[in-house]
């Protein structure tokens, strides 16, 4: 076989009778957010028998175990591929690369021979400075005998007119010779556009990898033949530019996305489809493996971690510790709500290894609830936030690539979280520098160090202010938090003025938010005190 593939390779077009050359294409490609499902077409005809159509364009890095053949048009048999000792393929270029290599060639003479002039103006200047120099050595006495005084005068003289020429030539070349380069200013600048054409049109890998399609039929027949696969080298992200129109209180969603792929090879027209579905993530439910539990000496009990912790040092194990279930992302778990696809209706081009395509997947828009974020225990300042519930039928992915604008103005970019078709966010756009927050401890007390003595204690006094120094009103979301407990023995309690609208927010314990209209030039004042008592003996962490 390995001789059969170097006759091959040394006279490609000596094949097989039997064998038909075909040179495939990418047609469609199903992108994932990390990997793509990639689909080959070509149109072939073959008289009556049996034949072997081959292909030896697919990217070397193909995963040949995962390539799945149809064949329309004839009985398909066996399929063979390999990604060594692969026949030659005769590098094809195209029209546009053709022409830009052809274009930078050109100037690239032209600048040559352009560089040429000028240097020859200046080897002008270099015979006038010589020509200065040697004026020199004869005034210094070094180019010959000694002279009379009648005869050094002479010289002396014609040395000064002869040198005043020699500078006036060498200053007029260096001048020519200025402008000529500059001259060259739009040449240079029409070469540098020309190779950055050049560079923009991405050769492809060489390196190929071949496939045998064994086909049959009673009668001369045609058909297509499909190879198709799935590689990790592709994939897309969503990108958003989210805009907040205040006085409308609409929120737009523009979404997009990002392509790019490194298989090798350009792809060029073909349909695309952008999927949610993560293939090369976990595709099955974790197990639950069984639970041992035991119960002992109490004094047994204790030693048992010391002992374990000292064979984890120096490198032991346990034999009958439980066995741990694996680690799950679950934010990254697949599920029917983040199973979306998105065909999109133009052929598209992608360039291997060097476009990152940016293709647009329409707006969403929803009304919003606009309010002021406050949260004093961090912030200075409150900050822009829009409540709304995502109406529509399909999932807003999760993406670092989201920018944000408010009233048509940029505020930055942020990730945001997955929101599926139904569920309510919140998002931010950016602070108010008006809305100034200040969070003052009054008075704090803790243990025998304070005032309070009988009882370990922990007294705290706080005093927020939200102050609006703009020239409009704002509904305010102020947030802050007291400590909780899950210990009978600690005591909390805390008392607010005014009362909290909501406590336990979002489901965390101990956080409470305030909502109230502060109106221009308005001051609001929120006290908080919290108070926590712990038995004798017990330090509070």
């Amino acid at each position: 076989m390995r001789a059969l593939v170097l006759c091959l390779a040394l006279t490609p077009t000596a094949l097989w009778a039997d064998d038909i050359p075909l040179a495939s294409t990418v047609t469609a490609v199903t992108l994932y957010p990390y990997g793509a499902s990639v689909t080959r077409r070509v149109a072939f005809e073959m008289p009556a028998g049996r034949h072997r159509l081959i292909l030896t364009d697919l990217p070397k890095s193909t995963p040949l175990a995962g390539v799945r053949v149809a064949v329309e048009g004839a009985t398909l048999g066996s399929v063979s591929a390999r990604s060594d000792f692969v026949p030659p393929r005769t590098p094809l270029k195209t029209a546009l690369l053709e022409s830009a290599e052809a274009t930078v060639e050109d100037l690239e003479n032209q600048l040559r021979t352009a560089e040429a002039e000028v240097d020859a103006i200046r080897l002008e200047a270099d015979a006038a400075r010589a020509r200065i120099a040697f004026l020199g050595r004869i005034g210094s006495g070094q180019a010959g005998a000694p002279l009379d005084v009648g005869a050094l005068r002479d010289i002396a003289a014609m040395i000064e007119d002869k040198t005043l020429e020699a500078l006036r030539k060498a200053l007029a070349a260096e001048e020519r010779a200025a402008a000529a380069d500059r001259g060259l200013k739009d040449l240079r600048e029409a070469l540098d556009e020309a190779r950055q054409t050049l560079a923009a049109l991405v050769p492809e890998d060489e390196a190929r990898a071949l496939v045998a399609v064994e086909v049959s039929a009673e009668a001369a027949a045609s058909g297509e033949l499909s190879v198709s696969y799935t590689i990790p080298e592709a994939g897309w992200m969503p990108v958003y530019d989210l805009r907040l129109d205040r006085a409308e209180g609409l929120l737009a969603i523009e979404r997009g996305a990002f392509v790019s792929q490194d298989t090798g090879e350009n792809w060029a027209g073909v349909a695309l489809t952008l999927s949610t579905v993560r293939p090369s993530e976990q595709a099955a439910p974790s197990p639950v493996w069984p639970e041992l539990r035991r119960i002992g000496d109490p004094d047994d009990m204790f030693k048992r971690p010391r002992a374990a912790m000292e064979s984890a040092t120096v490198g032991a194990a346990i034999d009958d510790a439980p066995m741990p279930a694996p680690a799950v992302e679950i934010a990254q778990a697949l599920s029917d709500g983040l199973s979306v696809s998105y065909a999109y209706p133009q052929p598209v081009d992608i360039a291997a290894g060097a476009d990152r395509v940016r293709l647009a997947l329409g707006t969403l828009t929803s009304p919003a609830e606009i309010a002021a974020r406050a949260a004093p225990l961090w912030d200075a300042t409150a900050f822009v936030v829009a409540e709304f519930t995502n109406a529509s039928d399909e999932v807003i992915l999760p993406t670092g690539e989201a920018l944000f604008h408010l009233d048509g103005r940029f505020v930055g970019q942020q990730p945001i979280a997955a929101i599926p078709a139904g569920g309510e966010a919140e998002l931010a756009f950016g602070p108010i520098d008006g809305l100034r927050l200040t969070r003052q401890v009054l008075d704090r007390t803790e243990g025998d160090r304070g005032v309070i003595r009988k009882a370990n204690e922990w007294v705290e006094e706080v005093r927020i202010e939200a102050k609006n120094l703009t020239g409009e009103a704002w509904p305010i979301r102020l947030v802050d938090r007291v400590p909780y407990s899950e210990q009978q023995d600690l005591k909390i309690t805390w008392q607010a003025t005014p009362d909290p609208a909501e406590t336990d927010i979002d489901g965390k314990r101990g956080v409470l938010e305030w909502r109230f209209d502060l109106g221009a030039g308005e001051t609001r004042e929120v006290s908080l005190s919290t108070r926590m008592t712990w038995p004798e003996g017990m330090v509070l962490q």
